[in-house]
C-alpha cells in the first residue's frame, strides 16, 4: 500500500490550547507538514480545494507550487481540485506550469467538490455540477493532449485554435476521479478508463463500497482489463495512542470541535457520536494494532492500494507525532501486506 496526506488547510480555534494560528502561520505550518511528510516516507501529499471558512485551501496550485521547492521526491496531489466551477483553459495552464516546477510530480484528482457554497461564487447552480464536471473535464483532456483545440460548450465561451502553454512535462498527467456521493462521478472515471479516490470519510463502508463496485462493474462494460482498475481511499482524521482508550480521550475535543463548524454541517454525517464513528465509520483512533485492523478490514471491502490520512485541527507538536508514529508502526506493516502498482517507480 502506498500512503498520501493531505490537508484541507482547516485552520480554526484548536480545541486544546485554544489557540487560533494566523494565515500565514498556517501556511507555514502546511509547509512544513509537506516537508516533514516527504522526510517520513510518505509517498505523496495532498491539498484539497474549498471556497469558505474555516479552510484556506483555495488556491491548491499555489500552495502545492510552494511545497515542490521545498520537497524533491513527493507526489503532489489536489484532493480534489474542484473542476466542476473552474475554467479548464486556467486549469490547464495552471497546473502545468506546476507540473514543470515540481519536476513532473503532480497529478490531479478532480470532482465536483462536497461542500456546495462554492457554487454561487463561481456562477453554477448546484444542480448543473455534474453536467458542468464532463464537460470541464473533456475540455481539459483535450488541452493538454491536443492543440490548435476549437471547442464550443455551455460553461465558457468558445475556443478556436488554441494550444494552452506551457505544455505539461509529464507525457500524460495523471487524473484520478475523486468519489464521495454519486456513481457520476465512478461512472466518468470508469468511461475514462481512470482511478478513482474514494472520500470514505463521513459515511459508513457500505455507501464507499457500492460507489466502488459500480466504478468496476462500469470499468469492465467499457472494455478496460479488470486488473488495471485502480482505486485510493481517504479516511478519517488519525488519532494514534498506546492504547485506544487514550487516543479516545485525547482526540475526542477534536472531534466535537470539528463537527461544531458550519462546514461539517454540510457534510450530513449519520454518526452520532465519536463512539458511533469508531464502530461503524472510518476515522482512525486508538492503538496502532486497532488502527491496523480497522485498514485492513477497510482494504478487505475495496481493494484500494493508496490511503490518504490527515492531521488537519492537531496542535503542530500533535500533528508531528501522528505523522512519525503512523509512519514507523502503522506504514510498514500495511507496505507489507498490500500490494501496490501505484507509483512503483
Amino acid at each position: 500500500m502506498k500512503f498520501a496526506l493531505f490537508s484541507l488547510v482547516m485552520n480554526i480555534r484548536n480545541a486544546v490550547t485554544g489557540e487560533t494560528l494566523t494565515t500565514q502561520e498556517k501556511f507555514q505550518n502546511i509547509l512544513q507538514q509537506a516537508i516533514y511528510a516527504e522526510k517520513l516516507g510518505f509517498d505523496a501529499y495532498g491539498i484539497g480545494e474549498r471556497h469558505g471558512p474555516p479552510f484556506l485551501s483555495s488556491s491548491p496550485a499555489v500552495l502545492l507550487t510552494a511545497i515542490a521547492a521545498h520537497t524533491s521526491r513527493i507526489r503532489l496531489l489536489t484532493t480534489v481540485a474542484v473542476l466542476s466551477v473552474l475554467d479548464p483553459v486556467r486549469v490547464a495552464e495552471d497546473y502545468a506550469t506546476l507540473d514543470h516546477l515540481s519536476g513532473g510530480r503532480l497529478e490531479l484528482i478532480i470532482g465536483k467538490g462536497n461542500d456546495p457554497r462554492h457554487y454561487p461564487l463561481f456562477g453554477i447552480k448546484e444542480e448543473e455540477q455534474w453536467d458542468s464536471l464532463a464537460e470541464r473535464y473533456a475540455l481539459l483532456k483535450r488541452l493538454w493532449s491536443e492543440e490548435n483545440v476549437s471547442w464550443d460548450g455551455k460553461y465558457r465561451p468558445p475556443l478556436r485554435e488554441v494550444t494552452i502553454l506551457p505544455r505539461p512535462l509529464q507525457s500524460t498527467i495523471p487524473i484520478w476521479h475523486g468519489s464521495a456521493s454519486s456513481p457520476l462521478s465512478t461512472e466518468l472515471a470508469a468511461q475514462y478508463g481512470e482511478p478513482i479516490f474514494s472520500s470514505n470519510t463521513f459515511h459508513p463502508l457500505p455507501k464507499y463500497k457500492a460507489l466502488i463496485d459500480h466504478y468496476r462493474e462500469r470499468w469492465a462494460y467499457y472494455g478496460h482489463d479488470p486488473k488495471h482498475a485502480v482505486v485510493g481511499a481517504g479516511a478519517g482524521t488519525l488519532y494514534l495512542a498506546k492504547t485506544t482508550e487514550e487516543a479516545i480521550r485525547r482526540y475526542r475535543p477534536y472531534y466535537e470541535a470539528f463537527h461544531s463548524t458550519d462546514s461539517a454541517k454540510h457534510n450530513q454525517s449519520p454518526f452520532t457520536s465519536l463512539e458511533d464513528n469508531l464502530a461503524n465509520g472510518p476515522l482512525l483512533v486508538g492503538s496502532p494494532e486497532r488502527v491496523i485492523e480497522k485498514i485492513l478490514t477497510y482494504q478487505a471491502a475495496y481493494g484500494h492500494q493508496v490511503m490518504s490520512i490527515s492531521v488537519d485541527g492537531l496542535t503542530e507538536a500533535e500533528q508531528r507525532e501522528q505523522m512519525a508514529w503512523f509512519a514507523s508502526e502503522v506504514m510498514p506493516v500495511l507496505r507489507r501486506e498490500i500490494a501496490s502498482s501505484v507509483w512503483s517507480a
